[in-house]
């Protein structure tokens, strides 16, 4: 059975130096540890295409994102000193993205609006 999909996603892309690859991929296991214990998010995880990191997550509403990014603050730092964050994307429904566009505002990221789109129940 399928819902209609509201999930607010996250889409940020880190370019990792070389020589910090292995530093950065490192954090995973406590960005995961911090996350696993937040109730509003959905799915969370990194992937890798050489130097270029990924995090694919996504939550209930944004009050769940700006809570993951506050839960995630440290690591998230620490990150940030390793890598540069490249492109952020931010997908939620119209509603949603406007109690997100203030908060981000510092990360420049680009919003769209979801719209039509279902999730599996």
């Amino acid at each position: 059975m399928f819902n209609p999909d509201t999930c607010c996603t996250l889409v940020p892309y880190f370019e990792v130096p070389a020589a910090n690859l292995s530093a950065f991929k490192a954090l995973g296991p406590l960005f995961l540890e911090k996350t696993r214990q937040e109730a509003g998010c959905m799915h969370y995880a990194f992937s890798y295409s050489g130097n270029t990191a990924h995090c694919r997550e996504g939550y209930i509403n944004a009050e769940a994102v700006l809570a993951h990014l506050d839960n995630v603050a440290e690591p998230l730092g620490e990150a940030l000193k390793l890598a540069t964050l490249v492109r952020l994307e931010v997908h939620a429904p119209a509603d949603e993205l406007e109690k997100l566009k203030a908060p981000l505002a510092g990360l420049n990221p680009q919003f769209f609006a979801l719209e039509a789109g279902i999730r599996r129940a």
